[in-house]
Order: C-alpha cells, then structure tokens, then sequence
C-alpha cells in the first residue's frame, strides 16, 4: 500500500444520483459530490437510465470530490464501488456503446416473461438455488429482455460481442480501460441479484442461464466484495488507484453500520426501503416473502449471508409528492407539511407504482390514496406519504422474526430519509422498538470505502470497522398499543385496496 496514502474513496452509484465521497481512518467524510440523472418513463411500468449519462457524472464527481477536499490520487489507498443493484446494462464489448438504456431494478415490463418462466412450477422455481422468487426485480429477465426485443442483440451477444452487467459491473469496466483492456466483474453480493448465480457454490449457474436464454460469455466473473480486483486506469476517475471492492448498494450499507455478526440489522430508507438481517455463513430460505441474498464476501473467507425485506417505493414516494403532484418544492418540506396535522386524518397511501415487494410480492397491485373525505387535505397526504415507509417496514420486520425466529430488539437505519425526525419517531412508534441512525448517514459509500480499504490493509480488520460506528440519535416509542394497533390494521385494510390493478 502507498504509505502516504491517508484516505479511500467510494463511488455510490445509486437509483437517482452518483456519488463520490472521501473518507479518512475514523470513517469520517472528507470529500462528497453528488449529480442526479435523468430518470426516464417511456410507458407505464418502464424505468430506464442512460448508462452514458452516468459514466459521464461518475468521472465528474470523483474529480470533484478530489478537487473539493483538495486531495491528490496518489492519497488515495484504494476505491470502493457500491450500486443501486440488478438495475441492468448490455453494451458492446468493441465500441463501449449500451445497446439499451439501462433497464433499473423498478421496472416491470418482464411480469409475463416471469411468469412464462416459472410455468408450472411457480415463482419458487429457482428460489432453492438462488435465494430469489421470479420476479421482474431482478437481472436475468431483464437481460432476457433486452435480447428478445433490440435488433440484432441476440445474434451479437451469441457472437461473443455483447457484455452484461449491473451498474458496478459497467463503471469498474470503463473505470480500468473500457474497450482498452477494462476488466469485465462484479462480486457476490451483485451476483446474487441477477436470478442467475447458484447461492452455495457463488457461481453462475449455467443451467438457469440456458432456462434464460443468456450466453454464458456476456456474464463478468465473479469476485469476493473485498478483493483488490484492478487499478484505475481512466481519466477523470482515480487513475492509478486499486479497486478494492464492489458491494450492492444494502449490502454495503450493512457494512457501513458493522452488522457483521448473525442476528445484526438495518434499515436503509432510500428511493425504496432495504431491511437486511445478518444470517451468518449459511444461507436461510425464507417461508414468509423475504429474499435470501449474499451478505458479502471478505477475500477468501466464507460468504456471509442475509434475509432481506426489500420494499420499492418509499423515499422515490416523496419525490413523486414533489415532481407530479408538485405539493412541495423540495423533498425536506413534507417533514414541515405532515407535522402541520396530528395525525394522518384516516389517510392511507399505498405506494404500490411498480406493484409490491417484500412480503406480499404482488406484482399486481397499483398505488392507490384510500380515506380520503372532505376534511383531508395535502398535510394528511404528506404524513401519510411519510408513514407508508414506516408500515411497509413493519410487515417486513414482522416476517424476518417470523423466519429468523429471533425477535427485533433495536433498528439501525440509514440513508437519505432518515434525517426526517417525524417518521424516525413514527417509525419507533408502530414497531414499538428503539430506533438509532448513525453519526454517519451515508453508510453506503461508507460500507464500499471499508471493503476496498480492508483488501490493502488501510484498516486491519473489521474491528476497526466495529469501534468506528458512533450512535448519532435514537428514538423511543412513545404511542399506545390501542394507537398502534388501529394504524396497523388501518394499513392492512388499505393494502387489499391496491390489488388486481394492473
């Protein structure tokens, strides 16, 4: 490791905007710049990115985050990469040029080729060897998609011409060379999103790639979340620098917060909500609507595994209250609109846009507004906005106890949301737990700095990673058991509304 070395860098490329942050020994940020994308709609149900665009914004804000805290690369020990997950990228392997627009993790335009693929079977069909129900969530049908539908995409991709990946998989590829030598990976925990690696042996499986249709030559090669994979080679993003690691977005938060023992969770409240419980070096297969998923990978240690709850919409319902409804300007101002009310009016927003996940898995429901009078106006809907994040998360920590056995005694959460004091206490009050947000919120970035700094020994081990986690606030539950019962139930009836939409 370069001695002068003093700091690691994260590229935290996530659902809405690319992030790159520093971070010093202690954990503390040093550097950060931010750029939002575009994100595009071409019919009801689509989700697309342009992969162009974000590459462009990944070199910008890693320039910028070096130029902001005035640090040269040649101090920076290694890189980290973490990602929104199973968001999905074809391109050329000889010009570097997408195929497609990337097509992300919201998108639902592959529910009949799920439901074609799970035939008679069901949607468990390939949940023993993947962890995963069939669901347009995740990679391989979306990459199925995309050979089915662009012209001439099959014929290329059989030819060897074409590459898939997710979004680590795209920025580690152009970030070591691109069409001049970039190295084609990702890791286990972006694997494990795909449908198409084998959860025990941590490689592709070939048999559920041909049930794809998916050339086994357009997969990247898999490698552990800490592992010094590549240098940096491209301008304008740490050139010279180690890849140190690659981790999906909740697995790195998970990281960040040092879950790093069985029965450890947390919470991430982004543009969807991502509770993940540390299962330890065996995977567990869930019976109640949870996903089984790769924890991450440290070298060549054993695989650390999770259940995850992983809820769509939650932080992205905020935005939708800002960008269609247009009744606030900036997201921080639904706090100041729902605390205008005491309570949610009898109001309930069920965000079901690209229908539900975790634990319900509906792919037919839509969002729906439901108790709704005359006395209801825009305060009611932004608290409610505000509680469907608290709810969804109740019924996925009600099914990770349920699997798990083990029963939630505090929530460690994260992410953007979570500087919200209102559904922080919300949040603690319809689980009836304790609620604690870490001194550093942006646990993600944080996470993916730890992975690529343990694989050059900036940090010795994870017990530096452990002893670095600072408690930054927590909230007590304050409401009744009448109160919280009425909510709960008041959210289940709201729920069936939003069912056979679609």
């Amino acid at each position: 490791m370069n001695l002068d070395a003093q700091y690691v860098a994260a590229i935290d490329q996530g659902t809405t905007s690319t992030r790159a942050m520093l971070f010093d020994r202690s954990g503390s940020v040093i550097g950060s710049e931010q750029l939002e994308h575009q994100q595009i709609f071409p019919r009801a149900g689509w989700v697309e990115h342009d992969p162009m665009e974000i590459w462009r914004n990944t070199r910008r804000v890693a320039a910028a985050a070096l130029a902001s805290a005035q640090v040269h690369p040649d101090r920076v020990a290694a890189c980290g990469i973490t990602n929104q997950r199973e968001t999905t990228v074809v391109w050329d392997r000889h010009t570097g040029e997408p195929v497609y627009n990337a097509i992300v993790w919201q998108d639902t335009r592959t529910a009949e080729l799920c439901e074609e693929l799970a035939g008679e079977i069901g949607v468990d069909r390939y949940r023993e060897r993947t962890g995963l129900p069939l669901s347009t969530y995740f990679s391989g049908p979306k990459i199925r998609w995309i050979l089915d539908n662009v012209d001439g995409a099959r014929a290329r991709a059989e030819a060897g011409d074409l590459l898939f990946g997710t979004m680590d998989t795209w920025l580690a590829w152009n970030m070591t060379g691109g069409i001049d030598g970039g190295v084609h990976v990702t890791d286990v925990t972006n694997a494990s999103r795909t449908m198409l690696m084998d959860l025990r042996t941590l490689q592709w499986d070939l048999e559920i790639c041909a049930d794809f249709g998916i050339p086994e030559s357009m997969l990247p090669e898999i490698h552990a979340s800490s592992d010094v994979i590549a240098q940096l080679r491209t301008a304008g993003s740490l050139p010279d620098v180690p890849l140190g690691g690659i981790l999906g977005d909740q697995q790195a938060a998970m990281f960040g917060q040092a879950c790093l023992e069985p029965g450890e969770a947390k919470n991430t409240y982004g543009t969807g909500n991502f509770l993940l419980l540390n299962t330890g070096t065996e995977p567990v297969l869930s019976k109640h609507g949870l996903l089984t998923t790769v924890c991450y990978q440290l070298g060549d240690q054993p695989a650390r595994y999770a259940l995850e709850g992983s809820i769509a919409v939650t932080g992205s319902l905020v935005q939708w209250l800002r960008d269609n409804l247009g009744i606030i300007d900036s997201a921080p101002q639904v706090e100041d609109l729902a605390r205008a009310v005491d309570d949610n009016g009898g109001v309930y927003l069920v965000p079901a846009f690209s229908g539900l996940f975790a634990p319900r898995w509906r792919p037919d429901a839509r969002g729906v507004i439901v108790g709704l009078t005359r006395f209801a106006n825009r305060h009611h809907i932004a608290r409610a906005a505000l509680e469907a994040s608290a709810y969804q998360t109740r019924e996925v920590i009600e099914a990770m106890e349920a699997d798990s056995g083990v029963k939630l005694a505090t929530l460690k959460v994260d992410g953007g949301m979570v500087v919200n004091e209102l559904l922080m206490q919300f949040q603690s009050d319809i689980l009836d737990v304790p609620v604690v947000r870490p001194v550093v919120n942006e646990t993600t970035a944080l996470g993916a700095a730890y992975a690529a700094g343990l694989a050059v020994g900036y940090w010795s081990s994870t017990d530096e990673i452990r002893d670095n986690w600072a408690r930054g606030g927590q909230w007590e539950p304050q409401m009744s058991d009448g109160d919280r019962d009425r909510l709960y139930e008041g959210w289940n009836r709201a729920v069936t509304h939003s069912f056979d939409l679609a």
